[in-house]
């Protein structure tokens, strides 16, 4: 089975689930009313939804009669470390190398 982490960044492959996430960032939305931002139906939404809860990167609870996407943070959080992880490491090899280069 995928790890977390390439369960969250295939998820976010796609440009339209990356769009969803921006647009729940903002706060819940029904399936529904996330499908009105795109030219596809709404069983292809749904399927996006599924895909990021896969991943853990939303949630879906009841509501009354609604069902809610929410957005799950955490998965970002881990997403975003690792990311940092990396770009201290780079970052560091860069600085060495410019030390490396400066005398001459």
């Amino acid at each position: 089975m995928a790890d977390d982490l390439s369960l969250a960044f295939g998820a976010l492959a796609d440009p339209t689930r990356r769009d969803m996430l921006m647009r729940l960032a903002d706060g819940d939305a029904t399936v529904t009313s996330l499908a009105e931002r795109y030219d596809v139906t709404l069983q292809a939404v749904s399927k996006h939804v599924r895909v990021l809860e896969n991943a853990g990167l939303v949630t879906k609870t009841a509501e009354a009669q609604r069902r809610l996407v929410h957005l799950e943070p955490a998965v970002l959080d881990l997403m975003a470390g690792w990311i940092r992880r990396y770009q201290r490491e780079a970052e560091a090899r860069d600085r060495r190398l410019d030390d490396v280069l400066a005398p001459m």
